[in-house]
C-alpha cells in the first residue's frame, strides 16, 4: 500500500510542506488566491518544533488501523477508504464534539470553519487526507512533492521502511568502522584493569613524593637548627 513516509532526520524545518497543503485544500488551488478565500485554507501537516533549535518534525494523520478517531466518532463523520488506506472526515457531518482530537495519540487534529462546514463559521474536525484526489489522479500527496530533503516521501510502505533500515544500518556500520573496539573474544575486564594499574601507579607516585617531601624537610631543619646553636659552629670557631 502506497503511503506518506516521514524521515524527521531529514527535516530542517522550512514549512514548504505546510504551504503546498493548505494550497491544495484551498478552493482555488492557488498560491496567489488562496491566501484570500474566506474562510482561509487549513493545513493538515503540522512542523513541530524539535528538542533542539536545529531539529524539526512534519507531523501528519498516521491513518491509523484500527483507527481510535473513527471509533470513538458519535456522528459518523470519520470514515475509512480501504481502498487507498485513508482515514477521511466529512466536515458536513462533524459536530465538533472534539473526542477524535482528546484519543488521537498523534495530535494531527485541529478545529476550524472550512468552506464546507455544516454552517458559515463552525469548527469543524480538520485532519490530513492523504490528498485523496491527487493520489487518485496517480499524483504524490502535496506535502511529499514539495520536500525538497525527503523529509516526506510517498511511496510503497513496506519498500520505504526497507530503505529507511539500509539508511540506518549504513550508518551504525559507518560508524563502528570509525571507532576502535576490542576483538571479540576480548579480555571483559579490561577497563577494570587498566583502572586498576592507573590507580596503583598514582598511589606510589604519591607515596613517593610524600617520602620525598618529607626527608627535605627534615634536611631543612637540622640544617636550620645547626646554623642556630649558640653552643654549635660559634663555639667550634671559637676552639680552632
Amino acid at each position: 500500500m502506497r503511503a506518506v513516509f516521514i524521515n524527521p532526520e531529514r527535516c530542517i524545518g522550512c514549512l514548504q510542506c505546510e504551504f503546498a497543503c493548505a494550497v491544495e485544500h484551498s478552493v482555488s488551488k492557488s498560491e496567489s488566491e488562496a491566501f484570500l478565500e474566506v474562510p482561509v485554507p487549513r493545513k493538515r501537516v503540522h512542523v513541530e518544533a524539535g528538542p533542539t533549535p536545529t531539529f524539526a518534525f512534519p507531523n501528519r494523520c498516521r491513518h491509523c488501523d484500527p483507527a481510535p478517531c473513527l471509533q470513538v466518532c458519535p456522528s459518523g463523520a470519520i470514515t475509512r477508504d480501504d481502498a487507498l488506506g485513508l482515514v477521511l472526515v466529512e466536515p458536513k457531518r462533524c459536530i465538533g464534539c472534539a473526542m477524535c482530537a482528546v484519543v488521537c495519540p498523534f495530535d494531527v487534529l485541529t478545529f476550524h470553519p472550512l468552506a464546507d462546514s455544516p454552517a458559515e463559521g463552525v469548527a469543524v474536525a480538520v485532519k490530513c487526507d492523504g490528498c485523496e484526489d491527487r493520489v487518485r489522479r496517480g499524483e504524490s500527496p502535496a506535502c511529499a512533492e514539495v520536500c525538497k530533503v525527503d523529509a516526506l516521501v510517498f511511496g510503497e510502505i513496506n519498500e520505504l521502511v526497507a530503505a529507511g533500515r539500509l539508511r540506518e544500518s549504513g550508518a551504525v556500520l559507518a560508524a563502528a568502522g570509525a571507532t576502535a573496539t576490542e576483538l571479540p573474544g576480548g579480555d571483559p575486564l579490561a577497563g577494570w584493569h587498566s583502572w586498576g594499574v592507573a590507580r596503583e601507579a598514582a598511589g606510589t607516585a604519591a607515596d613517593q613524593w610524600a617520602t620525598g617531601r618529607t626527608a627535605i624537610n627534615a634536611h631543612g631543619s637540622n640544617g636550620q637548627a645547626g646554623n642556630d646553636s649558640p653552643t654549635g659552629n660559634g663555639n667550634k670557631g671559637e676552639g680552632r
